[in-house]
């Protein structure tokens, strides 16, 4: 079941999705990169992080979603990096056959919507030159209340044979990837943050997974009953996730690894 993405949605939280991009990066020990890549792009905000540190490289940011794309092309990010449609699990750089030609390798929250991804890293190991950098981080909060929620009243009815094909994101804990890029030969950094997010205004943390997490379940629903869907996941998530005039308080854990091709 296909969906589709939202920009201006998913940046309504940009600098909170923003910052484990930036703690990713700065682990990155890259000195003179000729080339850098960004899979998984998104809107392309991000990406212009990776001008802005090494201003010397062609940098490129890759998104399958023609909706993100058209944003980052039309976005300032677009002066300093290259943008263009292309899947993950089938990328290579312009005029290569695939090997070995890349010197940093970005991947920001997008290998856990990709079920298989633990046996796509060999491939993408494949993509960055000798000596040169693989990182990538993703979410580790999916026994959370955010998504626990949104799965238990997916699973009820009327609901659930509308949203039984909606795509769901999962990932592994930091040390099956440190195991899995040890044995495809490379040096491994891994490890895990939680952020205590504070979201204001009203239903954050709906206005936040609506974003990402949720999104394609929301999509998956017909007209008619998505209005009822929505209305009870904002009250249980209120209840989960309450503001006490502060903020609501959303924990995030994320994923980190950082790797040197060898």
């Amino acid at each position: 079941m296909t969906h589709t993405w939202d920009p201006d949605r998913y940046l309504t939280y940009a600098d909170e999705r923003g910052r484990p991009f930036v703690d990713l990066i700065t682990r990155i020990d890259a000195t003179e990169p000729r080339t850098v890549v960004d899979l998984g792009c998104g809107p392309g905000n991000l990406t212009a992080l990776l001008a802005a540190r090494w201003p010397e490289a062609a940098v490129t940011g890759v998104d399958s979603s023609a909706e993100m794309v058209a944003k980052a092309q039309g976005s300032a990010a677009a002066a300093t990096v290259a943008f263009e449609i292309g899947d993950v699990r089938e990328w290579v750089p312009t005029g290569s056959a695939g090997g070995g030609t890349v010197d940093v390798l970005v991947s920001n929250a997008t290998l856990q919507w990709l079920p298989d991804h633990l046996e796509l890293l060999p491939r993408l190991v494949a993509l960055v030159r000798p000596g040169g950098w693989f990182a990538f981080q993703v979410p580790g909060n999916f026994d959370e209340p955010s998504h626990t929620i949104r799965a238990e009243l997916a699973a009820e009815p009327p609901y659930a044979p509308h949203v039984a094909g909606a795509a769901v994101p999962s990932s592994h804990d930091a040390a099956t990837y440190l195991r899995a890029l040890q044995d495809l030969g490379c040096e491994v950094d891994a490890w895990e943050t939680t952020y205590l997010h504070v979201l204001h205004g009203a239903d954050p943390v709906f206005t936040w997974v609506s974003g990402t997490g949720a999104r394609p379940t929301l999509q998956a629903l017909p007209d008619d009953l998505r209005p009822s869907f929505e209305a009870e996941f904002k009250r249980r998530l209120r209840e989960a996730y309450p503001d006490d005039g502060r903020g609501a308080v959303l924990p995030f854990r994320r994923i980190f690894v950082v790797a040197r091709v060898s």
